[in-house]
């Protein structure tokens, strides 16, 4: 694949819709093009200490002046222009950005949506890793990867990944 959008979302709470960070990596020619990254409103708009200070380290105080999910979502799927969207755990990503359409009323349109995590099951032998999680396919394949759960640099080791395998 050599034109695609790798995505990653990042949530304040246990609601799907909750997006509080979302980053677009666009790949065109298998290279690395642009980069999009922003913090997010949730909906709903309260942070769960597991995911906040556990996870990706966002909180109310990160987001209380951001846009919310419509208004950046826009720029998202300009920013995409109709290419293929891939993450990695697709079914979480696109859950999550499917239930913020929902809230926000807004229209989902048939985005065509791969997966890495599915690939990676399906090209590197289960005894070759210890999990599927983007850290250790990243390492596996050679790919430099830091600061997970950060929303772009998940996108981006979505995106090399994507350009390894698929």
């Amino acid at each position: 694949m050599d034109n695609f959008v790798a995505i990653d979302v990042e949530t304040a709470n246990n609601e799907p819709s909750s997006i509080c960070a979302i980053a677009a990596v666009k790949v065109l020619d298998g290279r690395i093009a642009e980069r999009f990254y922003e913090l997010i409103k949730p909906e709903p708009d309260y942070y769960c200490r597991h995911f906040t200070l556990n996870i990706h380290g966002i909180g109310r105080e990160d987001t209380e002046n951001s846009r919310l999910f419509c208004d950046v979502w826009r720029d998202i799927h300009d920013f995409a222009d109709g290419l293929t969207l891939v993450a990695h755990n697709k079914t979480f990503d696109e859950r999550c950005i499917r239930a913020a359409h929902i809230v926000y009323g807004m229209d989902y349109p048939d985005y065509q949506f791969m997966c890495t995590l599915q690939a990676a099951r399906k090209h590197i032998p289960r005894a070759m890793l210890s999990s599927y999680s983007l850290p250790y396919v990243c390492e596996f394949l050679g790919i430099p990867f830091y600061n997970h759960h950060n929303a772009l640099a998940d996108a981006e080791g979505c995106a090399k990944i994507a350009m390894t395998i698929l």
